[in-house]
């Protein structure tokens, strides 16, 4: 590898090493559950966290690096149980810098109970432009076939008709959430978003339960003030 791509690697290491111990200061995590990745396209390459391993003691030289198939190249830990889900998701979507996978306590409820994430205020929309669909379930047949490709076929499935740039998540029915983003910072950005959303959509259909979703237009001035061509908030390039 030439030393223009070693130092591009290095930084990849380091960003998706800082993204997933970002989990842990986000409350996004607990013991080792979790996994952030990303990629590189120029490289074609991917890094991601190597399984089972304590946050604490994650550092980018041990972040497992990987390719477009999936092989490691670089790397003496096995990467996350995840990898696959991952890596076809990088295939499929093309512009995609990272992505997170948690299971982080409100999402996951949603997801356990097999529900879409209903937009039912601005701060959803702010991110999420409409509902998180949820997948659904998969079958005992691609389990036994291979159960984290197919975990990401059932992502896929629940995209069609549905723009991943505007709706940059998703539920796992009976599993958990994943997210993405243009860098493995913002992926897990989204993850606390979406964490932050389904709790104050868990507290509202709890306080109202004949609520239903935002209307359109709310959604779309919200969405579209911070992600449309004619976005208007902050001040160009950051959250919040």
């Amino acid at each position: 590898m030439k030393p223009a791509d070693r130092k591009i690697l290095a930084h990849l290491r380091e960003s998706v090493c800082a993204a997933n111990k970002s989990l842990v200061d986000r409350g996004l995590v607990v013991a080792t559950f979790g996994n952030v990745s990303g990629i590189d396209r120029s490289l074609g390459l991917i890094a991601i966290k190597p399984s089972g391993v304590d946050y604490d003691d994650l550092t980018p030289q041990n972040m497992v690096v990987l390719d477009l198939a999936g092989k490691k190249v670089e790397g003496d830990l096995n990467p996350s149980s995840d990898t696959k889900t991952h890596v076809r998701l990088y295939r499929e979507f093309p512009d995609i810098g990272g992505i997170v996978h948690t299971h982080s306590r409100y999402a996951t409820a949603w997801a356990e109970a097999r529900r879409s994430l209903p937009c039912l205020g601005t701060t959803h929309a702010d991110y999420f432009h409409g509902e998180v669909p949820c997948t659904a379930v998969i079958s005992d047949a691609q389990i036994k076939l291979d159960y984290e490709e197919e975990t990401a076929v059932q992502i896929l499935d629940a995209f069609r008709g549905i723009d991943y740039h505007g709706m940059p998540a998703v539920l796992v029915a009976s599993h958990g959430p994943f997210t993405w983003g243009k860098d493995a910072a913002e992926a897990v950005y989204h993850a606390w978003m979406l964490e932050y959303a389904a709790e104050m959509a868990a507290i509202a259909v709890q306080v109202n339960p004949r609520i239903r979703g935002v209307k359109q237009t709310l959604l779309d001035k919200h969405y579209e003030r911070k992600h449309g061509k004619d976005a208007y908030y902050g001040q160009g390039g950051g959250h919040g």
